[in-house]
């Protein structure tokens, strides 16, 4: 990732830029031990040693925020086993380290976030946050209103019941369901108490987030606006 010199030493928080265009006239800054007095230098921070009167410039960690259509068959993981030998970070072309935000099973497909931003992910992980997913279920057999109204009221899972559910059919076998708790395999296990089995699930929203057309496989970095949307 190229950028001008003097907006990289302004990101770095050692000045703004005005003042970075400064201190680079007045040949106080070097890159890979080269002396810069011209203006517009442009610079990769990957590779690149800029130092300020001899003083390293620490790289401070760039805040990473990825979407990602999770396919069916790969696992959310980080780390390969002899087993589960296809994981959600094979499809991330990037170098930096980015980590998943929770976790969709291996055959859910969907709205995977990704990023190595700690403090978001703890805000959307913890269960106090009852941050909003919503899923796109398909069943096997025909969706019953009083199925529907067991999903919404809650169902007993491991002697508790889950939390009141929104539910909104779609078609004779297809319905949504927004969840604002993240149990094990959650919403197949209550589909399955009030006999829906599940035959395809997609994630199609965290808070505001939507999947929207990203084709299956595919990623793309988050707008500015996304994130601040999440962080809200």
């Amino acid at each position: 990732m190229v950028m001008r010199l003097n907006k990289y030493l302004s990101g770095q928080g050692v000045a703004s830029r005005r003042e970075a265009d400064r201190l680079i006239a007045d040949g106080l800054i070097s890159v890979n031990g080269e002396v810069i007095t011209e203006m517009g230098v442009k610079i990769d921070p990957r590779k690149d040693k800029v130092t300020i009167n001899d003083e390293v410039i620490k790289r401070q960690e760039e805040l990473i925020y990825i979407a990602l259509n999770k396919p069916s068959g790969y696992v959310t993981s980080v780390k390969r086993t002899r087993v589960e030998k296809r994981i959600v970070m094979d499809l991330i072309g990037i170098e930096e380290r980015v980590y998943p935000v929770g976790r969709l099973d291996k055959d859910t497909t969907g709205l995977l976030l990704l990023t190595n931003d700690g403090t978001l992910t703890f805000k959307l992980t913890h269960p106090s946050a009852e941050c909003p997913k919503e899923y796109e279920v398909t069943v096997k057999g025909f969706i019953k209103n009083e199925q529907i109204l067991k999903l919404e009221k809650g169902v007993k899972l491991w002697g508790e019941k889950t939390k009141k559910t929104h539910v909104n059919k779609i078609a004779t076998n297809k319905m949504r369901i927004i969840l604002t708790e993240g149990k094990n395999r959650q919403i197949r296990r209550i589909c399955q108490k009030v006999g829906l089995p599940v035959k395809q699930l997609k994630r199609i929203r965290i808070k505001k987030l939507r999947l929207g057309t990203l084709p299956v496989g595919k990623w793309r970095y988050l707008k500015k606006e996304e994130v601040e949307a999440l962080k809200q």
